[in-house]
Order: C-alpha cells, then structure tokens, then sequence
C-alpha cells in the first residue's frame, strides 16, 4: 500500500535511511577536514627568537623536515657533552618554537632534537625512538622530554631503558607508569602563572613518577612560554619576560641532567 506521496513504504524507507546516511557522512567528512586544517595550523615559532639562535655561535640550528636540530658548536661548553635530548613539541605547536628554550641547553653541549611528530599532535606519534636518535650519531646517552601533550607522549619512550631522563614541561605522565624505573632521572617544571595545565590530573599522575623525581615551579612563568610562540588561548598573563622565562627553563635542565 503506498502513502501520500505514492511511493511504497518500504522504497520511502529506503530513501529516508539513504538521505540520512548521506547526512551523516557529510558531517564526517566536514569533522576530518576540519579536524585536519585545525591540527595542520600549528602555533609557529617568534622570528625574534630563531633568529637570536641562529646567531649564536655556541650552536648550530638546522631545521630537517621532521626534526629541528640543535647541536653544540666549539663554542659550546662541555657541561653536558655526549648527551642528547629528543623532545616533543605541544598540541599544535611546531617544533621550531622550542628553538629559544633549547638554545642554552645545546650551548652546554648537548644534542637537542626536536620533533615535528604527525599531524602537529605528538599523542598520535607512532615512529619508534630510534627514528629520531639514529639521525644523530656520536651522542652517547639519550633523554626525551615534551611540551603538555609532547610531554605525555614522551612519557611512553621513557619507558625504553635506554632512556636515562625524562623532561616534562607543563606536563605529565598519563600514559605509561615510570613508578619502577629507579634508573631513570625525572625532572618536571611547571609555571606559577599556568592557565592550562590541569594541576589536579598532573598531582594525581605522580604516583607514575619513580619515587626522586625532582619537581620545580618557575614563579611568573605561563603554558606558552615553555616555548617561544606567543600567547595560547586559557592561558593566565605571564609576570616574566619570555627571554627570562626560557632561561630559567634551561638552567634547570642543564642543572638536572648534569646531575
């Protein structure tokens, strides 16, 4: 029996699940390019800042695609000599921006390399560790750390024995449990003027954490200046300078990793 319009029921079933199922499609394909456009549209680094790096003679920066490297000059001191730091850029942030906070750290004679991960989103990074050391030969021991969501990601490679140190900035470890790996040196810096940074998720994660993991807070210091790319949006107004920022930023790390 047809309906009103003439057409059988079960045809005008078939066109109302064929419209819908267009519909839904539509607004898939509507959420990937979004999604795609959003993620590809990263927070790029300050010009003042990668110029003032390139200037350096303490170090080298050569930006390969991928990666940005950061390498000692025969300027740089010894501080940190046969050392290596693969570090993962923010949500949306390119790994250029890191450039400025890293600058002291190559300076004191590690290798820093800083990692462009997939779709601008390091959660989603799924090349092995080896990707990004075996691109630097002659560092004889390795650390990785990250940025917010770089620095939950980090969290897994640190689960690599081979890894000697994790470094999370504004970050922490929600996945993978680091509890049993008492060789490994921890160093976690967060901001006293951090917006964005969930403290509560970060307090509750460090039972994932080994037992001396080193804690700091930088007075004054906000979320985006942890790298070099201006403001971010739900961040608090930072009191300090951001050339200050990254220097206490570095000095810590040196400090720790020459521990």
């Amino acid at each position: 029996m047809a309906d009103e319009s003439g057409a059988p029921p079960r045809r005008r079933r078939r066109r109302v699940v064929r419209i819908v199922g267009i519909a839904v499609a539509g607004v898939l394909v509507l959420a990937i390019v979004g999604g795609l456009v959003w993620a590809g549209t990263p927070y790029r680094a300050e010009a003042a800042g990668l110029a003032a790096a390139e200037a350096d003679a303490r170090i080298t920066v050569a930006d390969e695609g991928d990666v940005v490297v950061l390498s000692p000059a025969a300027e740089a001191s010894t501080t940190l000599e046969g050392q290596g730091i693969v570090f993962f850029a923010g949500a949306r942030v390119d790994a250029a921006a890191y450039v400025a906070t890293f600058r002291d750290v190559a300076a004191a004679g590690a290798t820093v390399v800083l990692v462009r991960p997939i779709l601008n989103l390091a959660i989603v990074e799924l090349r092995p560790l080896s990707t990004f050391t075996d691109a630097v030969p002659g560092v004889e021991s390795w650390s990785v750390g990250g940025h917010s969501m770089g620095g939950v990601r980090a969290c897994t490679y640190a689960e690599d024995d081979a890894v000697q140190a994790l470094v999370l900035l504004a970050s922490y470890c929600s996945l993978g449990d680091l509890s049993g790996r008492d060789d490994l040196t921890v160093l976690s810096i967060t901001g006293s003027r951090d917006g964005v940074l969930r403290q509560d998720a970060a307090d509750e994660a460090r039972d994932l954490l080994p037992d001396d993991a080193v804690f700091v807070e930088l007075e004054g210091v906000n979320h985006a200046q942890f790298g070099d790319y201006g403001a971010q949006p739900g961040d608090d107004e930072a009191t300090v300078a951001g050339d200050e920022a990254h220097a206490e930023i570095a000095a810590t790390i040196v400090d720790a990793l020459d521990g």
